[in-house]
């Protein structure tokens, strides 16, 4: 796994527990990335991606329920609507190449989530690619 992978793991289980059980302060969340992935470097852009998210969440939900055709994201898994948010984010706007950022969430998608996670957080962010492109 590489380590920015491997930041995006982490981005992703604290993400997660945003979603499911709000409550991490700032200094707490500072410290899980320190001990989780020891690199200033990592922890700054694991810290971009996870700020990134949080303050485009409710853009980032409105273009992916749009893009998620009948799927609200309150019926999707919390796993799989925290890899969608966090891929969406790094489409719209991350240097990272969109493509990539696809493949990294599935991979997340395949590691964190069920059976058809993978194939369902591919086809949607695709999806959510080409309305973008066009």
């Amino acid at each position: 796994m590489s380590r920015r992978s491997r930041a995006r793991e982490v981005a992703l289980q604290i993400l997660f527990e945003d979603d499911v059980n709000p409550r991490a302060t700032v200094k707490e969340t500072e410290h899980f990335l320190s001990s989780r992935l020891k690199s200033p470097k990592l922890e700054e852009f694991c810290m971009s991606l996870i700020l990134g998210v949080r303050r485009n969440q409710q853009e980032l939900d409105e273009l992916l329920s749009k893009t998620a055709e009948n799927w609200s994201l309150s019926r999707m898994a919390a796993t799989d609507r925290n890899v969608l948010r966090l891929g969406a984010y790094e489409i719209l706007y991350s240097d990272t190449p969109a493509r990539a950022a696809i493949n990294e969430a599935v991979e997340l998608a395949k590691r964190f989530g069920n059976a058809q996670s993978a194939q369902f957080v591919n086809g949607i962010l695709d999806k959510f690619l080409h309305r973008k492109e066009s």
